[in-house]
């Protein structure tokens, strides 16, 4: 039924006008009548939106809207008109259908609901209303190649393979060039076909035998500053070059433009540089950009440096591979399947889907919103805003941005995303008030696609952000990114992360003191790394550069490759975590003493007194909030103090128990550890600290043994130690695996497999 929009009071005499007199009052007592009011000056209303309605709709569904933006501005020609007042509920019933947009759907502070009435776009049919940044491509549009230059330039063998499409009339406006050097995602467009992107042609492909990475060991050119130089452009940063062995890019136009993605000198650090120049002799290429760590400069890691060529059209020879050629508007590709079936897209739109600022009150809920060459949502200052079971997929920005108050983001699916997948951010850190927003039973997978470094899956800053049951895997970098304070970290399923990088963590934090009171509790780290299991330049936990303050409590680890490493801070509390076959199962350092940059007022990222000076760290709220902090300056503030370790379990660790520095262990007396077991089942566990709290716990008997690992899966290798260990001491404290990670509820139906 449509609920038509008329004022309370028309609603009330109508409904004295069908009440007999002589009962008027006994019905209309002062409580009914105040609930009745109260129930009319909150009902529901409703409009309907279709991807086919024509024009003119007045948002009944005989005759609905054609978008969320009409809605939006139906609802502001009611409120305008007095005809709906700001604190009656809306619902805006969205139908299945594609809904394609060049420009984002805006919602401000003059479209927020509020608590008894909120604004609601829903769709009808959960994920089946498509919200679109792209255009869609008729299969007919992609034709055979007969121009001879282009074929002369493709490997003969795939020739007849290659399909072109011309989009000069179909297009609108130019595509964008390349800029000689970037971070995430290219210029747009980007391809997609059946709801997966393709690979811009690239050499080595994906599929080779190297992983898809081309390596050169020495650099001619680092690019960083060379103060005695004769050349004075090489006494600032400036572009630098490389030797590169393989005559490969003899191949390439380089007038048209290669770029190549690289590890420069950094497993952390990424960056797109465009090729300047190529000598056939030396075989050096010249690079057309600086990279701010310098090419080859020197790193913890692999001394060989990963690229990959990107952006060629004479490698464009396997499947799922395109190529644009931006001034003629021609686009190659080599379809992986037939394309007569296919949902081909391009995605163009360069704004947010949707924007969100000032809003309050106000629910997205089962919406799809996709394919566009830019963020999912971006909402800045809200209050009370939810996104519920909706999908927010093949983007290549991130998927939610959100910055605010009591927010939430719950049940919804991020994947296919060229950065991070969700941010939260609010609260004051000044004043430690939280923020309260919340990431639950969200499923975030393969994102960081264009991004490779630090685009997690989950960002958390300010204070009091809470990421609770979300199952996060398949991405290059972290999974979860944090700094502030007071944030909770909860029963998050992590997996197949950190696949593509060196000196980085599942969850990650540092360089700061300040960042205080967050608890990282009862998450499930397994699988980490590209699969060498005995990779400890990947951690589980990685708290880095002095930073301070987080709760490590009951979390499980199982072949997470150095599960949990503190790099020189203090007060990081290690309490009751199972640590099952992680080459190395705690790291503490001494950075803090060792490293000259600490404290240094010269580089403000390393400067960690003046960072809790501007928060005013020695006096309240802070100084009672966080009384070690406010002391730190009279107790040893270099040395690594107050990280407590107890009731750990250390199983198989292939390594070493602890990997302490040489400072740490000098240290050690003004450690607390106590209750910590180490469990040795394998044929070459690492042995038993020789320090007091360590102590091993004995396989008795044949009887007793307990699970082996070899291929037994994470889930339930963790499931059969715990079970092992109840039954062995009963100070164990079982952390139920089935309740960690996603789960069912209104919005997420059933659950996808692992």
């Amino acid at each position: 039924m449509n609920i038509p929009f008329v004022r309370t009071s028309t609603l009330l005499a109508t409904a004295f006008d069908l009440i007999p007199v002589r009962r008027y009052a006994k019905v209309f007592s002062p409580l009914a009548m105040i609930l009745i009011v109260a129930s009319l000056a909150h009902a529901d209303h409703n409009l309907f939106v279709s991807a086919q309605a024509e024009a003119g709709g007045e948002g009944t569904r005989e005759k609905p809207l054609g978008s969320l933006s009409q809605a939006r501005d139906h609802i502001r020609a009611l409120r305008k008109a007095g005809t709906l007042t700001a604190g009656e509920a809306v619902t805006v019933h969205v139908a299945s259908g594609i809904y394609p947009t060049s420009s984002s759907f805006e919602l401000t502070a003059a479209d927020s609901g509020t608590v008894e009435g909120p604004v609601v776009y829903r769709a009808e049919s959960p994920h089946q209303a498509r919200i679109q940044g792209g255009m869609t491509l008729a299969a007919a549009w992609f034709q055979p190649v007969t121009e001879l230059e282009v074929l002369a330039r493709l490997d003969a063998p795939v020739r007849e393979h290659v399909r072109v499409c011309d989009l000069a009339d179909r297009a609108p406006g130019d595509f964008a060039d390349l800029k000689p050097s970037f971070r995430g995602a290219p210029a747009a467009p980007w391809l997609y076909v059946n709801q997966q992107p393709m690979t811009l042609a690239r050499w080595p492909n994906v599929t080779s035998g190297d992983a898809g990475w081309a390596t050169f060991t020495q650099s001619v050119d680092t690019g960083l500053p060379q103060p005695q130089a004769a050349d004075p452009s090489s006494h600032k940063l400036h572009p630098g070059a490389f030797r590169f062995d393989d005559p490969r890019p003899e191949r390439w136009h380089l007038e048209q433009g290669v770029w190549l993605f690289g590890y420069w000198t950094h497993d952390w650090s990424d960056e797109v540089i465009r090729i300047a120049s190529y000598d056939k002799v030396t075989r050096v290429i010249g690079l057309a950009a600086p990279h701010s760590y310098g090419i080859n400069a020197g790193t913890w890691g692999a001394k060989g440096r990963r690229f990959f060529a990107m952006n060629v059209l004479e490698e464009l020879d396997s499947p799922g591979e395109w190529y644009l050629d931006r001034r003629r508007k021609r686009l190659y590709f080599y379809p992986p399947l037939d394309l007569n079936d296919a949902e081909i897209v391009l995605a163009t739109s360069t704004q947010p889907l949707v924007k969100l600022d000032g809003a309050r009150h106000v629910k997205l809920i089962g919406l799809r919103f996709e394919y566009a060459h830019a963020d999912g949502i971006l909402a800045r200052n809200v209050e009370h805003v939810e996104i519920a079971g909706c999908t927010i997929a093949n983007l290549a920005g991130s998927g939610v941005s959100l910055s605010g108050t009591e927010s939430t983001i719950r049940s919804c699916d991020l994947w296919n995303l060229g950065r991070s997948g969700i941010g939260l951010a609010g609260g004051d850190r000044q004043t430690l008030a939280l923020a309260g927003n919340v990431a639950e039973n969200n499923h975030i997978h393969h994102y960081g696609q264009f991004q490779r470094t630090y685009a997690a899956g989950i960002h958390a800053h300010g204070c009091g952000q809470v990421a609770s049951r979300n199952r996060i895997h398949d991405a290059p970098h972290n999974a979860v990114q944090y700094g502030g304070n007071e944030h909770r970290f909860e029963r998050n399923d992590v997996y197949r992360v950190v696949l593509e990088t060196g000196d980085a963590g599942a969850f990650y934090t540092g360089r700061d003191w300040t960042s205080r009171g967050n608890v990282l509790s009862q998450n499930f780290i397994h699988d980490l790394g590209s699969g060498n299991a005995e990779h400890v330049n990947t951690m589980g936990i990685y708290l880095d550069d002095c930073d301070c303050g987080d709760r490590l409590e009951g979390n499980l680890f199982c072949r997470a490759g150095r599960a949990i490493m503190i790099g020189g801070g203090r007060d990081n509390p290690v309490l009751g975590n199972l640590i099952v076959e992680c080459p190395i199962g705690l790291h503490i350092d001494s950075r803090g003493m060792t490293w000259k940059q600490w404290n240094n007022p010269a580089d403000k990222s390393w400067c960690l007194e003046e960072k809790a000076q501007r928060l005013n760290y020695q006096q309240p709220p802070w100084s009672t909030r966080y009384p070690r902090l406010a002391a730190i300056m009279n107790e040893s503030p270099r040395e690594p103090l107050g990280n407590s370790i107890h009731d750990n379990v250390f199983v198989d660790c292939s390594r070493q128990i602890c990997n302490f520095d040489g400072n740490v262990t000098k240290l050690l007396d003004k450690f607390d550890m106590a209750e910590n077991l180490v469990i040795e089942s394998s044929n070459k566990p690492a042995k038993k600290p020789d320090w007091s709290g360590f102590r091993d716990l004995a396989i008795d008997s044949e009887e007793a043994q307990p699970p082996r690992g070899g291929d037994v899966p994470s889930y339930e290798l963790i499931a059969q130690w715990q079970a092992w260990l109840r039954n062995r001491t009963q100070a164990w404290e079982s952390i139920p695996v089935q309740q960690i990670g996603i789960y069912q509820d209104e919005f997420r139906v059933t659950l996808p497999p692992r």
